[in-house]
């Protein structure tokens, strides 16, 4: 390759050498005019082709040193990454040192504080006391020394700080792994709730019959803890014979066998984009449900719905005076038999009549009818637009004036008083429009908002202050809309929604849409509605 490389860099060199030959040829008086044109003609080809040559040459020399600089970059990243591993395997080693001379000071300090051997008894004693109750002392007080001493140091040691763990880089691989190691701790416990809901519903007549009277002869009996500590105890046999090897299916709902997907190392960019957007979507998912429940507990003893709390405060206060007045064993089977009438026939009732449980089923009433936080933002920001409408309607008859961005939604769009945004759409959708007419990428894609009000479907471009790069399109107008993916690494999955109007040769696509669903549905049902208006006003022609 080096060879190539000098034989390309004096190319230039041999180049001028055929120029002067070409430059200086030994020409007679008696040639003609033709071979003269003729060899000015060659000349001037040979010229250029040499030119291309060695500007051919210089390209290859280029892309040579290329290489040669990607390759030695690599090899320095390489020797980066070596240092960096050597350096974390320096670090533990000197941790761990740290760790072995401590551990030896506190062995050679719990041997220099061992408790001295007795003084030698005096002559005058040792006459008058008896020598095997003194022995007997001697070992009684070595044996302390020897298992109680050493306990007794231990709280004279002062507790290492240990070195905090270094945090991970972010690993697409790694995220999956640890997704799947979480779904596979959280297996018995799901399992164990999946039968629970499944005897409940009596997916299992036979089962649930024998489980229910299982139950209400021990809670009769008064063996209700006696028999959960016995299933608990016989659950744990029957692990322990599955450990060993034994085949014990002991499940009233079969177990579903997911498909596990093999490590693949050979992930584009793309593929470990969309993973790891995938993952976080399930993480932000699980979160926000997590959030939901602690938030409505919070909720319920705040009193932020006083008649659902109120519920709540009167059962406490029966149940105290209740263990207040009755005997323990009468309260444990009263609560029992609660337990297994709720539990076994309640709530199969319930479940098999929805509109039973929406009106006689207490704990979904008050659990359904809590708010979260974000519930009660919700709100707050819908009676405030109220009240700001209510008092515009009284002062003057007029009607609110949205705000957006870059001013009123009436004097960004330009739009009539009563057009403003639905309440579906009262912050707007974010997404970019991707207008496939325009040739230059300022104009092809376009970030922003869009609203759809009565009659409009609205953009508000964010880059811009002017409204010129603004979209406007009657509904009336929309000749098709439908589903569209732009690009999967695209926010949103690249879920958006393509518009096609009279007045552009392509569709307009509105891309990048995180709630693509319900931006098509709501677009499809207020045209929908204004169609049908527009055609039930049309006076039909005979």
């Amino acid at each position: 390759m080096r060879r190539r490389l000098e034989r390309i860099r004096n190319w230039g060199h041999r180049r001028d050498d055929i120029v002067d030959l070409l430059d200086s040829p030994d020409m007679s008086d008696a040639e003609s005019s033709e071979e003269v044109a003729s060899a000015n003609v060659s000349a001037s080809q040979d010229e250029s082709q040499s030119d291309l040559n060695e500007m051919k040459g210089h390209l290859e020399m280029a892309w040579l040193e290329k290489h040669f600089l990607q390759e030695e970059l690599r090899k320095l990243r390489e020797e980066e990454l070596g240092m960096e591993a050597l350096r974390q395997e320096l670090e533990r080693e000197r941790c761990r040192n740290v760790e072995l001379e401590q551990k030896l000071q506190d062995i050679n300090h719990g041997r220099s504080v061992t408790p001295k051997a007795p003084p030698p008894p005096d002559i005058t004693t040792t006459t008058t006391t008896n020598p095997a109750k003194e022995d007997a002392y001697g070992r009684f007080q070595r044996w302390l020394s020897k298992h109680v001493g050493v306990d007794f140091d231990d709280f004279h040691a002062q507790a290492q700080e240990e070195a905090p763990e270094p945090d991970e880089p972010l690993s697409a691989r790694r995220l999956t792994e640890n997704m799947r190691r979480a779904k596979r701790g959280l297996r018995p416990v799901t399992s164990f709730l999946r039968d629970l809901s499944a005897l409940s519903d009596w997916h299992s007549v036979y089962t649930t019959a024998i489980a229910f009277t299982i139950y209400m002869y021990a809670t009769w009996r008064g063996w209700t803890i006696s028999a959960f500590l016995f299933l608990a105890v016989l659950r744990l046999s029957l692990n322990y014979l599955i450990a060993r090897g034994w085949r014990i299916q002991w499940s009233i709902v079969p177990e579903v066998s997911e498909p596990v997907e093999p490590p693949r190392e050979d992930l584009s960019v793309s593929e470990k984009f969309q993973l790891v957007l995938h993952v976080a979507q399930r993480a932000q998912n699980i979160f926000g449900k997590m959030a939901d429940i602690l938030e409505k507990i919070k909720n319920l003893f705040m009193w932020v719905e006083p008649e659902l709390t109120k519920k709540l405060y009167v059962a406490l206060w029966v149940s105290f005076i209740a263990s207040c007045l009755l005997p323990y064993k009468l309260l444990g089977f009263i609560i029992g038999v609660f337990v297994g009438i709720k539990f076994f026939v309640v709530n199969f009732i319930f479940k098999s009549c929805p509109k039973l449980r929406r009106r006689y089923d207490t704990a979904h009433i008050v659990w359904s009818g809590l708010p979260t936080d974000v519930q009660m933002r919700e709100r707050a920001c819908d009676s405030a637009g109220r009240r700001a409408l209510g008092s515009g309607d009284d002062g003057g008859g007029g009607s609110r004036s949205y705000s957006t961005k870059r001013g009123t939604f009436r004097e960004v769009f330009n739009l009539p008083e009563s057009e403003r945004p639905l309440a579906v759409c009262d912050g707007g959708w974010r997404c970019c429009l991707i207008n496939r007419d325009k040739k230059t990428p300022a104009d092809y894609i376009r970030n922003g908002v869009l609203y759809v009000t009565d009659n409009y479907l609205c953009f508000e471009c964010s880059r811009s202050s002017s409204s010129k790069r603004d979209k406007v399109i009657k509904l009336l107008d929309i000749t098709d809309i439908q589903k569209y993916k732009v690009l999967s690494v695209l926010p949103g999955l690249g879920m958006g929604i393509s518009i096609a109007t009279p007045f552009t040769q392509k569709p307009l696509v509105f891309g990048t849409m995180t709630n693509r669903d319900e931006v098509f549905d709501a677009i499809s049902a207020q045209r929908n509605l204004v169609v049908a208006m527009e055609t039930a006003a049309t006076p039909p022609t005979s």
